[in-house]
């Protein structure tokens, strides 16, 4: 067993999705930090724990040639782009063998396909949290820290977001406003919150505050005004002693309450409490999977779970004309998106119900033959599985942001019914360890609809990921 603080000579032979070369001493794990596949190094062991340790590298013999020059001056301290120090064209192949990997490991092995991206690997976000500190500081916090990393400009967003952040930051020093203090509770400025539209046209701003209301906000507002990318500007108020980044209660300052965006030609009023993916470009391309595949299944009548404020539905119905689609989303403010949002595009085939996938009686899925599925990263409960199986749908299209879950889901699918061929990976997140799937999953024929016997409604597993989501 490696001993901390000792160093040793090793191979790097893999690397893992949270960007650490995987090695091994005397037969036990070794993760090591920056460490890139084919490399050949002295590693410090910084961390032992029962099962495996984590090292530094103290010398690098010779460099893979799938190492990557580092860009960011932040890098190591954020800890967000896991993969900036390697090779893109091998980013993409790991995030392939991650899919393929949580596959493997339930006894699945469904053909998966070349992981598919729009070519950007920067200034792909559309969307960012700072959170500020009780020194006026924000940034990112550093990896497994809630401490600020700062950064003048994130490579991931646009520069026009770190613009505006400093222009809070200035007020707030100016005008005495205080930072949140974590361990406290004290401090009234907890996060910058900004999101924008394509080509940064429209720009919403939300300052999450730790009080009633903003000191001076008004003077604030008139300063921002002058930025015409701004068309949007509200308070958060959450007063919480949490780690949840927004309160329920949104205080609107200036601007319309909402921004707005295209995907797919279809036109979307986007709240800031909806969820809204953050990589448009990719979004597009995944989106077009999901409609040729429901397409492929001769989709006649579609739910669509987890429907969020419509993205995935709106643009399906306006393809395919000819569907039925019945939208569920658990947030009110969400749903009522998505209605302004199906008649933003003319729909007269798209509905929408204000539900909870996993506690209501969805009768709506009992009319449906295909059925689509973009749950948060803890993917979905038992009892939505059970409802899966025991519904009318003859397909079900799977859009995970977490392998892990996928597969596990997948798993409990196939085990009651359902097959899956083909998974088609989206590198949604480009330098970090996440990695967007869509999944086909087809009833096999003569297999009854039936809620499995015995079961509870549970989450079958729990899984770790990193990052933020997305949903």
């Amino acid at each position: 067993m490696p001993e901390k603080n000792s160093i040793y000579k090793v191979e790097i032979a893999d690397v893992n999705r949270l960007g650490y070369g995987v090695s091994r001493i005397d037969g036990m794990a070794v993760f090591v930090a920056g460490g890139v596949t084919g490399e050949l190094c002295d590693v410090r062991i910084i961390k032992v724990a029962k099962s495996y340790g984590v090292g530094r590298i103290e010398k690098l013999y010779v460099p893979s040639p799938l190492r990557a020059e580092q860009t960011c001056p932040v890098y190591k301290q954020c800890g967000g782009c896991v993969f900036r120090h390697i090779d893109r064209k091998y980013e993409l192949e790991l995030k392939r063998s991650f899919v393929m990997t949580e596959f493997k490991k339930v006894g699945l092995s469904p053909e998966v396909m070349p992981v598919s991206t729009d070519g950007r690997t920067e200034r792909y976000r559309n969307k960012a949290q700072f959170p500020v500190d009780s020194s006026l500081r924000a940034g990112f916090y550093k990896e497994r820290t809630h401490e600020i990393c700062e950064a003048d400009d994130c490579l991931l967003q646009p520069k026009a977001f770190s613009e505006i952040k400093d222009k809070v930051l200035a007020f707030a020093r100016e005008n005495g406003i205080s930072g949140y203090d974590e361990k406290t509770g004290n401090g009234i400025l907890r996060h910058i919150n900004l999101r924008a539209s394509k080509d940064e046209r429209e720009i919403a701003l939300t300052l999450v505050i730790n009080a009633d209301d903003l000191p001076k906000r008004d003077l604030l507002v008139e300063k921002l005004k002058t930025d015409p990318r701004i068309k949007s500007v509200s308070l958060n108020i959450n007063k919480e002693n949490t780690n949840v980044i927004t309160g329920r209660k949104y205080v609107p300052l200036f601007g319309k309450d909402s921004i707005t965006d295209t995907l797919l030609g279809c036109g979307f009023e986007i709240s800031q409490a909806s969820f809204y993916q953050t990589n448009r470009g990719v979004t597009e391309l995944l989106y077009s999977k999901v409609h040729s595949l429901v397409r492929e299944c001769e989709g006649h009548a579609v739910a669509d779970l987890y429907c969020g404020i419509g993205t995935i539905g709106i643009t399906l119905a306006k393809a395919l004309p000819d569907i039925s689609l019945y939208g569920v989303e658990i947030v009110p403010e969400a749903v009522e998106n998505a209605k302004r949002n199906a008649l933003r595009n003319g729909l007269k085939n798209a509905s929408f119900l204000c539900a909870d996938s996993a506690d209501a009686d969805l009768e709506v899925l009992k009319k449906c033959d295909t059925v689509i599925v973009d749950p948060p990263r803890s993917g979905i409960s038992r009892n939505v599985a059970d409802k899966l199986v025991s519904s009318g749908a003859k397909n079900i299209v799977y859009v995970s942001c977490a392998p892990d879950t996928l597969a596990r889901d997948v798993r409990y699918l196939c085990d009651n019914g359902f097959s899956a061929d083909k998974a088609f990976p989206f590198d949604m997140f480009p330098r970090t360890g996440h990695v967007e799937t869509v999944c086909l999953l087809t009833r096999k024929k003569g297999q009854p609809h039936f809620p499995p016997e015995n079961e509870q409604d549970e989450t079958v597993d729990q899984c770790h990921t990193f990052g933020d989501r997305v949903h």
